[in-house]
């Protein structure tokens, strides 16, 4: 049984590091404005963050050998969405991209019913209810259609989808340690952005860079901090708390991204946004409630 001391500091991680995310967009706007575009960068950093990880992935690749193909794929399928993320990150506003990917109560609650056969609870229910209204308000605020509007944000949107399904499959089939866990995140992401970044923008004359020091240090830091520390740490204080106390911690990110966008990128939401979005929030509450056992006869 945890002690409350492994409790509260595995509530401190998963707080702190939801708010590390909530600035993840910052280091990665400056290394496009230093000139690696586009999706490059973050390519440039999972090519590190793999590096920096693989021997952890190689002293448990037994575990992995050993473990479900199922458990293999959604781990590799949630580092495409988090790389599917970053990119959000860089081509939509930031508050709105992260509520976007903060959508996955719809999508989990959904593959949870008519995929895997799951019970609908109540809470799930109301989840679904929130999460939906709070999309169609969101982005149909302003009298449209309540679709993606640019690159960034169906990135967002497709990200959040990825992660719905990453998510049930670690649930139910992951046997693996943190560490090689995070390795598979690192892998797929990387082969995620080597998929997608030849689709999206040109590769950048990477000897023309005109700070190339800045670049190299923002690419590792980002690579240690974000995808290895980070990560890691995530993975352990999950398996340590309920999926109620995880999902509700986790909202310091959506909160620390909406107010740094606001104070440093000028990002302004409108009043339809802010509604929906909060719905959206009100979902992801919903989504991690425990559900009520019904009482023996």
């Amino acid at each position: 049984m945890d002690t409350p001391r492994t409790i509260f500091l595995a509530s401190l991680t998963i707080v702190g590091f939801g708010m590390l995310w909530g600035l993840y967009w910052l280091p990665l706007r400056q290394i496009d404005a230093l000139g690696l575009t586009g999706p490059w960068g973050t390519v440039a950093i999972m090519v590190v963050a793999v590096t920096v990880l693989a021997p952890w992935g190689w002293r448990g690749r037994h575990r992995l050998l050993r473990s479900h193909p199922m458990a293999v794929a959604s781990l590799v399928l949630g580092g495409c969405s988090l790389m599917l993320y970053s990119l959000g990150l860089l081509y939509g506003r930031v508050a709105i991209i992260v509520i976007l990917f903060y959508l996955t109560p719809i999508w989990s609650t959904l593959i949870g019913r008519y995929v895997m056969g799951w019970p609908i609870t109540g809470p799930r229910i109301a989840a679904l209810l929130a999460g939906i209204v709070g999309l169609v308000v969101m982005l149909g605020g302003d009298g449209e259609l309540p679709v993606p509007r640019g690159l960034g944000e169906w990135l967002g949107l497709t990200s959040g989808v990825c992660w719905a399904v990453a998510s049930i499959g670690i649930k139910v089939k992951a046997t693996a340690r943190p560490a090689e866990s995070t390795f598979l995140f690192a892998v797929g992401a990387l082969g995620g952005g080597l998929i997608l970044a030849p689709l999206v923008a040109p590769l950048p004359d990477i000897a023309a860079l005109p700070q190339p020091g800045a670049v190299a240090f923002w690419v590792v830091f980002c690579a240690i901090l974000w995808w290895a520390l980070s990560i890691v740490g995530l993975l352990w204080a999950t398996t340590k708390l309920e999926p109620a106390r995880v999902g509700i911690l986790m909202i310091s990110e959506v909160l620390i991204s909406v107010v740094s966008a606001s104070v440093i990128a000028g990002e302004v939401l409108s009043p339809g946004e802010w509604i929906g979005g909060s719905l959206v929030l009100v979902a992801g509450v919903l989504e991690f409630l425990p559900s009520r056992k019904p009482r023996p006869a």
